[in-house]
């Protein structure tokens, strides 16, 4: 079913995380949905893809499993791979997350990224998080769908989140406006996308609540934003949908009652699907 090569990818550079059973290798833990394509009303089939071209995230192997094991509990299969020829099997998704994949434009060939547009253009949908918004001008297409790239960063500390009154029912923020308080590491964009041709913005993050430069970028040109700082974002674009998100520098910054429900509805929501597969809360 699976090449060992398109399943372990991102777990060669250190701990395995995932599960070993029977003396195989799985990289989802849910049923198995197989080679068919994906329903159309539940979410049953993720791809996550972590391979990095420039700065790698030590925390990405654990991420993937705890990815993994999250979409296990909604009844989905999570798929790992860093082997860009998995590109040419993208029917078989809904969704691909881009798990802090650093210039994404060098891990990809001229053919790889033809056909993970294609795939997005016809109705596939995007989740990138953290540094997938890091160093990737090397491929302006990935660009223009992100709409900023990289500037600095915080440490891991808490602020203050507020959530858009515009978008405050949308099912990856709904509950938790006006405001909320949040931990994790805070990324300084280069621009805000606020304004940009269908994007949403989901969440600002207050910047007189934290100190948004860590002191190593201090003295290397790091800048905040300012009054307008999105952290997390939606963008029906070019036929396909895209969702961003800051959080998921590690695991802890995810593994939260509003990590999980931010990911997962916003998996349902790129992937134009009704409800999920299994429901968590159901014994």
């Amino acid at each position: 079913m699976f090449s060992k090569s398109r399943i372990i990818g991102a777990l060669l550079t250190g701990t395995l995380f995932l599960s070993l059973a029977g003396g195989g290798l799985h990289a989802h833990d849910a049923d198995d949905h197989g080679d068919a394509k994906p329903n159309q009303d539940e979410l049953t089939r993720v791809l996550i893809f972590s391979k990095t071209a420039w700065y790698r995230h030590p925390a990405i192997p654990e991420l993937n499993s705890f990815l993994v094991k999250l979409g296990g509990k909604f009844g989905a299969q999570f798929d790992v791979s860093e082997t860009p020829a998995d590109f040419s099997r993208l029917d078989k998704y809904q969704a691909v997350i881009f798990n802090s994949t650093t210039d994404i434009g060098n891990s990809l060939d001229e053919t790889q990224r033809k056909q993970l547009k294609d795939w997005y253009q016809a109705g596939g949908g995007i989740m990138a998080l953290h540094a997938a918004a890091v160093h990737h001008n090397t491929w302006p297409w990935w660009t223009n769908l992100v709409g900023c790239d990289f500037n600095s960063d915080s440490d891991f500390i808490k602020a203050k989140l507020i959530v858009d009154p515009k978008h405050k029912d949308h099912p990856a923020v709904k509950g938790y406006g006006p405001e909320f308080h949040y931990t994790a590491d805070w990324t300084n964009h280069d621009k805000s996308v606020t304004g940009l041709p269908g994007v949403k913005v989901l969440l600002r993050i207050d910047e007189t609540s934290y100190d948004p430069v860590r002191e190593y970028f201090k003295t290397r040109g790091g800048k905040p934003m300012g009054k307008d700082h999105p952290v997390s974002w939606i963008r029906a674009f070019e036929g396909g949908r895209f969702f961003y998100t800051e959080l998921g520098h590690e695991v802890k910054s995810l593994n939260t009652k509003f990590g999980q429900q931010h990911l997962m509805e916003g998996l349902r929501w790129i992937t134009r699907t009704k409800r999920f597969n299994r429901n968590p809360n159901k014994k």
